[in-house]
C-alpha cells in the first residue's frame, strides 16, 4: 500500500463507485477510474501498478454487474461465455504486449472510430432499440467471438479505454441484440478481459492489493446500482448513457493526445 492520504483514499473510493455505475450501464468505467489512479497515486508509483490495480478493482464491479444482469436480463449465457473465454486469451496477450506498443500512435485511430460510432448511433435512432428477430448465423457468431472476444480482449490488455462501450456496439451489431441485452452480455465478456489482464499483472507483481480491495467494495456497489437502473430504464436509457460516454471518451483521448 503506497503512502496515500486518507482524503485521497476516500476520493479514489468514490471514483471507483462512479466507475462501477458507468461500467454496469454501458461500459467505459476506466474513463474515470484509471486517470484517477494515475493522479491520486504518488509520483514514484510506476504506471504499470496503476494498470494492474485498475484491473483488480474493475473485475469485482464488472463481475457483480454481470451476475445481476444474467439473472434478470435475457442473456444467452452460453454465447456470452464463449466470447468471454476468447476475450480472456486476448486480454492476457494484450497485457503481455502492453510495454512494446506505442499507445500514442493508436489514439487518433481510436478517436476516429468513436466519432463514427457516435454519428451512427445519433443518425440511427432505431439501433439497439429492439432485438432483430431470427437466429444469428454461424458466420456472425464466429465474427463476434473473433472481434468482440479476441480483438477487444487484446485491445483491453494493451490500452483499455472504452472496452465496455466497444463491446456493447459490436454485440448489438453482430448478434442483433437490443442495447440492454448487449450491455448485459458485454459485462460477462468484460469480466473475462479483466481476468485475463489481471492474471498477467498479478504474475508481474504490479497490483496494489490492499488499495484495490478497498476500492473494489465501492466499485461493486456502484456496479450493482448501475445494473439495476439499466434493467429498470431499458434500452432508451442505455442509449443516452452510451452517447454521453462516447463523447466524454473522445474528449478525454483528445486532451491526452494534444493538450
Amino acid at each position: 500500500m503506497p503512502d496515500i492520504s486518507l482524503t485521497m483514499i476516500i476520493v479514489l473510493c468514490l471514483v471507483a463507485a462512479a466507475a462501477g455505475w458507468i461500467d454496469a450501464v454501458v461500459g467505459g468505467g476506466g474513463l474515470v477510474l484509471l486517470p484517477a489512479l494515475l493522479l491520486g497515486l504518488p509520483s514514484n508509483v510506476p504506471y504499470t501498478h496503476a494498470l494492474g490495480t485498475n484491473k483488480a478493482v474493475s473485475i469485482v464491479g464488472t463481475t457483480g454487474a454481470a451476475i445481476t444482469f444474467a439473472r434478470k436480463a435475457p442473456v444467452d449465457v452460453k454465447v456470452a461465455l464463449r466470447i468471454c473465454l476468447a476475450a480472456m486469451a486476448g486480454a492476457a496477450a494484450g497485457a503481455l504486449l502492453a510495454g512494446s506498443i506505442q499507445k500514442e500512435a493508436m489514439m487518433p485511430v481510436i478517436m476516429v472510430v468513436l466519432l463514427l460510432v457516435a454519428a451512427f448511433v445519433i443518425f440511427r435512432p432505431s439501433f439497439g432499440a429492439v432485438p432483430v428477430s431470427g437466429p444469428v448465423t454461424r458466420q456472425r457468431m464466429v465474427a463476434a467471438i473473433l472481434l468482440a472476444g479476441v480483438g477487444i480482449g487484446l485491445y483491453d490488455g494493451l490500452l483499455g479505454p472504452g472496452t465496455g462501450t466497444f463491446l456493447v456496439l459490436i454485440l448489438t451489431g453482430l448478434l442483433r441484440l437490443d442495447l440492454l441485452t448487449a450491455s448485459a452480455t458485454a459485462k460477462i465478456v468484460n469480466a473475462g478481459t479483466n481476468a485475463g489482464a489481471l492474471i498477467v499483472f498479478a504474475f508481474q507483481g504490479v497490483v496494489m492489493w490492499q488499495l484495490a480491495a478497498l476500492m473494489a467494495v465501492f466499485n461493486l456497489a456502484g456496479g450493482q446500482a448501475g445494473a439495476r437502473l439499466a434493467l429498470k430504464k431499458g434500452s432508451g436509457f442505455v442509449r443516452v448513457v452510451l452517447l454521453t460516454v462516447v463523447c466524454a471518451l473522445v474528449l478525454k483521448l483528445g486532451w491526452e493526445q494534444w493538450a
